[in-house]
């Protein structure tokens, strides 16, 4: 069974970018029939709060990303030690001592070389009399993961296709801190392997981090953690903004603020679902079909540009799709189906219907009419005849009797009844409005009341 997972770190709210790297990983475990975990990765208590672990729930239930499991890293600590002392036996993590001033220095003087950043492996020359020195001067070390230099790392990428990486181009990676709490890397791979996770759909970012874990996954099957079963991982382009990479602290664009700006959860997943991809962009609110579609052979290495322009114009497309029943508990008091279909092909948002209903409710700002056009209405009341087909009628006797046709005819008419230029149909407003309504604004704009 294909299982993926969505793994933030609950340190600030949710952004476009992660919630794109969730959206398609639920979407490939759907299409394949599998399951979709959440994991939160809460291993920094110091920076993880429970206020954020809250709004990721919160994002993807008002999404519809529902996961078919959830576990918190935090829960999982006794877990990550039993690994870690298996590799430790079997010689893969080691201990290391330098400070991150000393690993700076190191850092500028092979860069000042011309040479690659990568950590030198001072380490492994300590002996066991150096290793007791440091106990006893109460020197905690941190570890790091021993990478196989004589083993190529090689996979293939399910959108970057053959990747190939040089085990001694990477630094060994520090996957425990001296106060014995985790880094990202190892723990994420125990749990991939515990948790039977077969695909690993993450940036483009991640994709050193992979080289590295790759060889974490052998080596805790080698340990006898796990069956030595490795997730398929495919890395997808990031997603930028208008000005530049995407951030957590971008909030502006994070799930929160874009539901709190009026942006429909089918909006923000149609959109998402095909930015990078060769297929195009549309307002489909099935997320069957979107589903359906879904292929990463369709994903390209480009980065992949936000747009909230674009949001907006898959936003008001949903919008123009929604049922009443879809849409009731958020429209004004009194406002029915009718009036819904009424204003709907008006709308970007659904909020803005409440100011459609004020136009029907009133009292409406009316412009200044010149002479001309006060008397043009003050004929039109009394060429309005009340009818289930009234507005039809009633503009084809002023037609007729007045010589006015098009804007001529038509815009001093909404203007007298809404106050606005444009906007729904008129013959579907004017039954909202009702008789009584629509008589008293035609005299008030002719200057008569």
């Amino acid at each position: 069974m294909t299982v993926t997972r969505f793994a933030p770190s609950p340190t600030g709210l949710l952004h476009v970018g992660n919630i794109r790297t969730a959206l398609h990983n639920w979407m490939l475990a759907r299409k394949a029939g599998g399951r979709f975990l959440l994991r939160i990765d809460d291993t920094d208590a110091e920076r993880s709060r429970e206020e954020f672990v809250e709004a990721i729930r919160a994002d993807l239930a008002w999404l519809g990303l529902a996961p078919d499991g959830e576990t918190r890293q935090s829960a999982r600590l006794a877990i990550y030690d039993e690994a870690f002392e298996r590799l430790r036996a079997a010689g893969r993590v080691y201990p290391c001592y330098e400070t991150p001033q000393e690993l700076d220095l190191k850092r500028k003087v092979l860069l000042g070389r011309g040479l690659p950043p990568i950590y030198d492996r001072a380490a492994l020359a300590l002996t066991d009399a150096d290793h007791a020195r440091m106990a006893a001067e109460g020197q905690a070390p941190h570890w790091r993961f021993l990478l196989d230099h004589a083993q190529p790392i090689e996979w293939h990428d399910g959108i970057r296709g053959p990747q190939h990486f040089d085990p001694a181009s990477l630094s060994d990676p520090v996957v425990r801190r001296a106060d014995g709490s985790w880094l990202y890397m190892l723990p994420s791979a125990i749990d991939d392997v515990e948790m039977g996770v077969t695909d690993v759909l993450r940036g483009e970012d991640h994709v050193s981090n992979t080289a590295a874990q790759l060889q974490m996954f052998a080596a805790l099957g080698a340990a006898g953690f796990g069956e030595g079963n490795m997730p398929r991982f495919a890395h997808e382009a990031l997603l930028v903004g208008r000005e530049g990479k995407l951030s957590k602290r971008l909030g502006s664009l994070s799930g929160q603020a874009l539901r709190e700006a009026g942006i429909e959860p089918q909006a923000l997943v149609a959109l998402l679902a095909r930015l990078g991809t060769s297929q195009p962009v549309e307002p489909i609110a099935d997320r069957a079909a979107l589903v359906e579609t879904y292929d990463l052979g369709t994903f390209g290495r480009a980065p992949a540009r936000f747009d909230e322009d674009e949001l907006a114009r898959v936003n008001q497309g949903i919008v123009h799709q929604l049922s009443f029943d879809e849409v009731a508990d958020r429209l004004p008091e009194g406002m029915d189906a009718g009036a819904w279909l009424a204003v709907r092909p008006n709308l970007e948002k659904v909020s803005d219907a409440h100011d459609w209903w004020r136009v029907v409710t009133g009292p409406i700002e009316l412009p200044v009419f010149d002479q001309e056009t006060r008397a043009f209405l003050s004929e039109a009341q009394g060429a309005l005849v009340w009818s289930d087909n009234a507005w039809a009628t009633w503009t084809a006797a002023l037609k007729d009797s007045t010589g006015r046709k098009g804007k001529a005819l038509f815009l001093p008419l909404r203007q007298a009844l809404t106050g606005q230029d444009a906007g729904p149909e008129m013959a579907r407003l004017l039954p909202l409005l009702g008789e009584t309504t629509v008589r008293r604004r035609l005299r008030r704009a002719a200057g008569e009341d």
